[in-house]
């Protein structure tokens, strides 16, 4: 929620992030010019060097604002609570890690593109803005670990790579075939990885 200090942006200024979203989800960063922003926006290539001095300051700006439309389902989180058995808690933190990254494909596309071209500004401002969801997440896994029924050193890095796994979906289904594995079927291979030695 923003404080009642924080600047309101301004019609333009929406629409320069609203269509730079549409065309870094699509192209990536180094692909698309502020010019072909300035088009799909409706205003000069001015304008946008007012609101971003640098190409590079509008694909943080429109990063920090997908991240913070990340929010989990409490749900969902309440599946992953009640689960009985380890097998069913990390189904379900799975599922619900790929349903709230999965949901809009444009930004998970974002996302994708920002890990793998911009990985020195996507790591802290993903830290950041997901530190809450894996921390939940983790600590409704911790029994489980705790019992020493899930195989990693601890929930927190089985979150971070479902995290990995859901964001490079695109890359590792190509690999398959391709038409690529469903998410179910990834899903499945890393449960059986994780919980090998204890189910």
């Amino acid at each position: 929620m923003k404080s009642a200090n924080a600047p309101v942006e301004s019609a333009a200024c929406q629409r320069i992030l609203i269509r730079a979203t549409e065309l870094f989800s699509k192209y990536g960063y180094k692909t698309v010019t502020t010019r072909a922003i300035a088009f799909a926006a409706q205003v000069n290539e001015v304008t946008v060097y007012r609101h971003f001095p640098r190409k590079h300051e509008l694909y943080v700006a429109v990063m920090e604002r997908a991240m913070q439309q990340v929010s989990i389902r409490e749900d969902l989180l309440a599946v992953i609570s009640e689960a009985r058995n380890p097998r069913a808690a990390l189904s379900a933190a799975f599922d619900l890690i790929a349903g709230t990254l999965m949901r809009d494909r444009d930004t998970l596309r974002f996302f994708q593109f920002s890990a793998l071209e911009l990985d020195n500004d996507f790591a802290p401002l993903a830290s950041r803005h997901l530190r809450e969801v894996v921390e939940v997440i983790a600590r409704n896994l911790d029994p489980w670990h705790g019992k020493g029924e899930l195989r990693s050193s601890d929930t927190r890095t089985v979150v971070l790579t479902i995290i990995a796994i859901v964001l490079s979906y695109n890359s590792i289904s190509q690999l398959f075939s391709s038409n690529g594995p469903e998410i179910d079927s990834i899903r499945d291979a890393y449960l059986d990885m994780v919980l090998s030695e204890v189910c």
